[in-house]
């Protein structure tokens, strides 16, 4: 379902009937609850998107504080009806089969608390947003009805297609109800800093004062799903340098300004507000606490850390040990807003999460998002040191034999199936997956060990966590079933035969191969008529050595069972070989100067046409050593080549960007 433009007269008879009759514009979707019946939804459809390129732009933090305060004011003038949904009219034409989403507000209950986030969100979901007019009056249980009977109405059109429930405070204990009644609907619920805590919440010994006070209590419903907080910060947001700093703060004092006028909107709002708002809050904490046994759906909560309302980080720990299906994202700067917060960004958490699919469960071919141009961004700065440190450098063969500097020797179209060694740790994935999408726009679907895919997580906001950083940008678990999905949809695969063996090698194993005698990897490949891209990689010696390897670590029996516990868990589904058998650990580094990265990849082998791999083990057998004696020859390359860089050293390097600037590309040896 998508929007269409509409004027701000336009985008207000949204909320007030009389309006839309003036204009003569009927609102893009509407559901209105009648008392016996849910009434058919009327869609105004526009043309669906047809896809996501890679490194689009999301528009992740075009619209900020003052767009939301402004919308509030307008809401608070024009706000009348009865309970509905509205469509956002700045949300874009959503992808094909994109999932709905159901906003579920705060006690505020004007569903505007999202919208930092409709241009992004409304790319990938049918977004709509409940909107509960300050005069109305519905009780819990009518709330709860109303969205039960929208999630029935939607289940029946889409079948097993998932269903969203995105509830903030307040709404995150509705979102939590309706899915402990409705446990055989594909629900998946994103609560932030659910009001399931509301009975611990620092406001409780003030609550008695409040409700006899008319002016302090109408500002507590509001405080709840916004706080200054959030003003402060998002009109401060964004300074990169100090030429930006007075804009800035300009910009703040007209924020403040906005919020003064708000507040004084608050004297047209009923005395009774508090107390309903109030009991609207004891009823929801209640129900949602007493069903929470109930729960089967799959839950994200996104709890901030700073949120001096309600004790969201221990409630989502609370939560993460009752709900069976239920992942965590900690903020740590964030207040009780977080949504409206600009550093959220709120898709990525989602993608990070492994939560965003079109059927029962995530598929991780099927569902994919491609990174976006501010997710790009986000990594390029948290890799920020690790690039510089390594200023890694990347060559490539063509096809007449020729190793030139950077990417052109890649295949522009896939399937492609990128065979490496690994580094030590793995760190060279990091780079080189960048580098793949700023240079030639192309995901590199990585496989990887289970370890980066956890049923049950705990995540942060702090710094891009490798588990979010492996699903946003094209990682899957490996398995023969995904490695022949990706390849059938003509995706860059990118693989490492010797998996955590080699990024986990003992004392002494720097660049050596530990592949298997299985040359399954080549007859997928040939199948497909993959094109084979062997490359080697070096540089880990440079970066610190290893002290204390596996085999030192299982002689100490505290450490041993450690490592022993932590992967008893782990499921191995799919993987044969060396992979298989290793397991997951951290090794003891001794850190050094940092030297350099450095990549290249040898002339592409094709496979299109040669089917007697697929029949003929010897052939196959031969094709797989060709393979492994070319990335060994890449290694034995660069080793030698670097000796030659006079840059490899971390010093030289800063020097010369010191004298030619940060943009300068870094010279290396010559090919």
């Amino acid at each position: 379902m998508a929007s269409i433009p509409l004027s701000t007269n336009q985008f207000l008879s949204q909320f007030h009937p009389q309006c839309s009759q003036s204009f003569g514009v009927k609102s893009p979707w509407i559901v209105r609850r009648d008392r016996a019946r849910v009434r058919v939804r009327i869609r105004v459809r526009a043309a669906v998107s047809k896809g996501l390129e890679v490194l689009y732009e999301d528009g992740h933090g075009t619209v900020g504080i003052t767009e939301y305060i402004e919308t509030m004011k307008d809401m608070a003038e024009h706000d009348g009806g009865s309970l509905r949904w509205f469509c956002p009219v700045n949300c874009v034409p959503p992808i094909k089969d994109a999932p709905v989403l159901l906003f579920l507000p705060g006690v505020d209950g004007n569903g505007m608390g999202l919208i930092l986030h409709h241009k992004a969100l409304g790319r990938v979901f049918e977004v709509r947003c409940m909107h509960v007019p300050i005069h109305d009056r519905t009780p819990f249980e009518g709330l709860l009805k109303f969205v039960e009977d929208t999630v029935i109405v939607e289940h029946s059109i889409c079948g097993n297609k998932p269903i969203y429930l995105l509830g903030h405070s307040f709404g995150g204990c509705l979102a939590l109800s309706v899915a402990a009644r409705n446990p055989n609907i594909n629900l998946v619920l994103i609560l932030s800093n659910p009001a399931t805590s509301f009975d611990r919440s620092s406001l409780q010994p003030l609550l008695p004062i409040l409700s006899t006070s008319h002016q302090l209590g109408i500002i507590i419903p509001f405080l709840l799903s916004f706080n200054i907080g959030n003003l402060v910060k998002m009109g401060l947001d964004g300074i990169e340098n100090v030429h930006r700093l007075l804009h800035k703060l300009i910009d703040s004092s007209r924020n403040q300004s906005c919020s003064i006028d708000i507040l004084k909107l608050l004297d047209d709002i009923p005395g009774d507000t508090f107390s309903w708002k109030l009991k609207l809050l004891e009823s929801a904490t209640c129900h949602a606490n007493s069903h929470l046994h109930a729960v089967k759906a799959e839950v994200l909560v996104l709890a901030s850390c700073q949120d001096s309302i309600l004790p969201s980080k221990d409630e989502a720990e609370r939560l993460l040990a009752i709900l069976p299906n239920c992942k965590v994202h900690y903020f740590i700067d964030c207040g009780h807003s977080l949504l409206v917060d600009r550093c959220v960004n709120l898709l990525t958490v989602i993608k990070g999460a492994g939560l965003y699919h079109h059927s029962r469960k995530h598929d991780h071919v099927s569902d994919f998002i491609p990174p976006t141009m501010m997710e790009l961004k986000v990594a390029d700065k948290s890799s920020q040191l690790l690039c510089e440190s390594t200023s890694p450098a990347f060559f490539s063969t063509l096809e007449d034999g020729k190793i030139v500097r950077g990417l052109s020797g890649i295949p522009d179209d896939g399937p492609v199936l990128l065979v490496a060694n690994h580094m030590l740790l793995g760190l060279e994935s990091i780079p080189l997956v960048i580098e793949f999408l700023r240079e030639k726009r192309v995901v590199l679907r990585g496989m990887g060990h289970p370890v980066l895919f956890p049923k049950k997580t705990e995540s942060s906001s702090q710094g891009p966590d490798i588990y979010t950083l492996v699903k946003v940008f094209g990682g899957v678990p490996v398995s023969f079933s995904n490695f022949y999905r990706l390849l059938s949809v003509k995706s860059f695969l990118l693989l490492y035969p010797g998996g955590a063996r080699e990024a986990l090698h003992r004392k002494g194993e720097e660049y050596k191969l530990f592949w298997s005698c299985q040359p399954e990897f080549v007859r997928m490949a040939a199948r497909f008529g993959a094109t084979i891209v062997p490359f080697g990689s070096v540089g880990e010696d440079d970066l610190g050595e290893v002290i204390l390897d596996y085999d030192d670590m299982m002689k100490i029996p505290i450490i041993k069972d450690g490592i022993r516990n932590h992967n008893q868990n782990i499921s191995n589904v799919g993987i044969t070989g060396e992979f298989r058998k290793q397991d997951t650990f951290l090794p003891c580094i001794l850190p050094k100067i940092p030297g350099r990265f450095y990549f290249l990849f040898g002339r592409p082998i094709i496979t299109k046409g040669k089917m007697d791999v697929l029949n003929d083990r010897k052939e196959a057998n031969f094709l797989y050593l060709h393979v492994k004696s070319e990335v060994e020859k890449c290694i034995a390359y660069l080793k030698e080549k670097r000796e030659e860089d006079n840059y490899r050293g971390i010093f030289q390097r800063t020097l010369y960007q010191l004298v030619r600037g940060s943009n300068q590309i870094i010279p290396t040896f010559e090919p």
